[in-house]
């Protein structure tokens, strides 16, 4: 399997975002607007690596495994920020934020199943 740089740049932001986030679930009583801004940047991140990826399988590099699985991937991850953020916002307590961090995981597991996909 081969990790390229859109998966590495994918970890950095999702790291980033968990740390953020359960730094502010420790300091804060409520959402807090840096876990929000950083669950944006994940979900920026997703739309970017989805529009990468849909000029990269329209050119020479198709993708090795089931093009429907990767896709599908693609548009939970960009749901899964999303919700987070409808969270945050309708619940306004301290725990919001340990929501916000489960984002960056989560989307750290779904890049690396991408990467699966789509080298074989």
């Amino acid at each position: 399997m081969i990790l390229d740089a859109w998966f590495w740049a994918g970890t950095v932001v999702c790291a980033l975002s968990l740390v953020l986030c359960v730094a502010m679930t420790a300091l804060r009583r409520h959402p807090a607007d840096t876990s929000i801004l950083s669950i944006a940047a994940v979900w920026l991140f997703v739309l970017v690596y989805g529009v990468g990826a849909l000029v990269r399988s329209a050119g020479s590099e198709p993708i090795a495994g089931a093009a429907w699985e990767f896709w599908g991937y693609v548009l939970t991850a960009l749901i899964v920020p999303l919700v987070a953020f409808f969270w945050a916002v309708t619940d306004r307590t301290r725990w919001s934020n340990l929501v916000m961090a489960a984002v960056g995981p989560t989307i750290f597991v779904m890049l690396h199943r991408m990467q699966v996909i789509w080298f074989g």
